[in-house]
């Protein structure tokens, strides 16, 4: 079942919301407005014919930006959502089928009150084009430099940082990710600590976890609630698949060769894109990325690009 969901964005940023009334699948769940195309329906004529039959608002096919493709499985119930961002409709929004709305700021949303199939669209909305990885090679004896460089990056709009420091003790990482703590709250960024699970559960909100490829296999459940940050390290469709249940979003690589790992082929963007795309939670692309590159990475089904080197 193809689905198309409107995500409504007001000029404060708050994003629309609709609650599945009494009697549906899901019933008291939050949602994006939307819903099913109809037998030989084109996508985009069916957002519009959607979002007026329920909302009673008319959207511009050609002001809406593609968001993220969310395939999910209620049961032996197969869905293909596909949600797309609207900045500016006609008409002001109201309940024609009986449905309760609400206006959140995405980061206010809680997530467990989404339907399961929704959470990605909120995650895709809440993550930034540009996930910065801090260099391997920094050195103990440099966290002054690397905390005042951090915090300029967080002033400067830096909303997504993960602190992968193998050559420092985890206790000074961490220590690192607490003196930030408070500046990334404010700014709404969120700080990573590369596998360490613990660690990210002591700090607790704004710091979370960016899973090892290692530890997917080893994961039962989401390790940190949903009010700290979780992403994955993928390579191939099966690690996707494992991070849909244990992580917000995941990193894909590599899309472009490295010097780093000059023996491991590289996935080019076709490939990327069809991992990315059949994957139910944002994807980064990673490996030869650099921040210029971040809307090529939309253009191909990615959230946007991570990286080291030129991200900093």
């Amino acid at each position: 079942m193809h689905v198309m969901a409107g995500v409504l964005r007001d000029a404060q940023g708050r994003v629309l919301l609709a609650q599945r009334p009494a009697g549906k699948h899901l019933a008291g769940f939050w949602e994006f407005p939307g819903g099913k195309l109809e037998s030989g329906e084109l996508p985009q004529p069916a957002m519009v014919r959607e979002l007026r039959e329920e909302l009673g608002v008319l959207v511009e096919p050609q002001d809406g930006v593609p968001l993220i493709r969310v395939p999910w499985h209620y049961g032996d119930r197969g869905l293909l959502i596909d949600a797309w961002q609207f900045t500016s409709w006609r008409g002001s929004p109201a309940s024609l089928e009986g449905q309760t709305l609400q206006w959140q700021m995405p980061w206010e949303v809680d997530p467990t009150t989404l339907a399961p199939a929704d959470r990605p669209i909120l995650q895709a909305l809440r993550l930034p084009a540009v996930y910065a990885i801090t260099p391997a090679d920094v050195l103990p004896d440099h966290a002054g430099t690397w905390h005042a460089r951090l915090a300029e990056a967080i002033e400067l709009g830096a909303r997504l940082i993960q602190l992968r420091l193998p050559l420092w003790p985890a206790e000074q990482v961490r220590d690192l990710a607490e003196r930030l703590q408070p500046l990334a709250l404010r700014h709404t960024a969120r700080l990573l600590l590369n596998g360490d699970i613990e660690g990210a559960r002591s700090l607790g909100p704004g710091v979370g976890v960016h899973l090892k490829g290692a530890q997917l296999g080893e994961l039962a459940e989401r390790p940190l609630p949903w009010s700290q940050p979780i992403g994955a390290s993928c390579h191939d469709a099966a690690q996707l698949a494992i991070s849909v249940h244990l992580a917000d979003f995941a990193t894909l690589s590599p899309v472009a060769a490295t010097a780093s790992h000059p023996h491991v082929p590289a996935l080019g963007w076709p490939r990327f894109q069809g991992l990315a795309e059949a994957a139910a939670l944002p994807v980064y692309a990673l490996g030869g990325m650099a921040p210029a590159l971040a809307e090529q990475a939309r253009r191909h089904g990615a959230q946007g690009v991570a990286g080291i080197g030129s991200f900093w």
